[in-house]
């Protein structure tokens, strides 16, 4: 994690995929205007490597708004199904040093510091299914509530049957078709 700054190289590559993706999705971001965006990505190379690990971890992804109070755009992995490269996590970093056997290698709270972004919460999640239908085949940890989190456990959301459907596990558990969805604010 030592250096968190792209080439230009590889920078014009990653901005010309979130452009294309960008185009593509409109109904993502409708009024949001590519240049302004690009323009902020720039400006700010540390965010475009945490777009990179966003990538590079098959997350796919793309602007689904702009938060007037913080003036910042919002880009949020919108991959169908929950990120292949970020999937077999338990929780967080207590319930990975609880677990005694068959550790998983990562936590889903201890990648997302990693790469720079927030793990969604509730709201979020419900927010990005309102743009397409997400975690059809697979699940997705969410920010977990302190009350729950201080129990012992954990959530994560899906889609079936036209529905999303909030769920509980033990912290400690993970699963080949669980990963987490980031958000990153630029």
């Amino acid at each position: 994690m030592a250096n968190k700054k792209l080439s230009s190289d590889q920078q014009d590559e990653l901005l010309k995929i979130l452009q294309i993706r960008f185009e593509k999705n409109m109904q993502r971001h409708k009024g949001l205007d590519w240049n302004k965006i690009q323009n902020k990505l720039e400006a700010n190379p540390e965010k475009l490597w945490s777009l990179e690990e966003m990538e590079s971890t098959e997350g796919e992804p793309d602007v689904i708004g702009f938060d007037t109070k913080t003036n910042e755009y919002l880009f949020v992995d919108c991959a169908a199904e929950s990120p292949k490269g970020r999937r077999s996590f338990c929780y967080d970093h207590e319930a990975l040093e609880k677990r005694k056997e068959n550790k998983p290698q990562n936590s889903a709270i201890n990648i997302a510091e990693e790469m720079g972004i927030e793990i969604l919460n509730e709201e979020q999640y419900r927010e990005l299914q309102q743009l397409g239908k997400f975690d059809t085949k697979t699940s997705s940890w969410i920010k977990t509530p302190s009350e729950i989190r201080k129990l012992g456990g954990a959530v994560f959301c899906d889609f079936r049957y036209n529905t999303v459907f909030l769920y509980h596990n033990g912290a400690d558990s993970y699963y080949a078709a669980r990963g987490f969805r980031g958000l990153l604010r630029i």
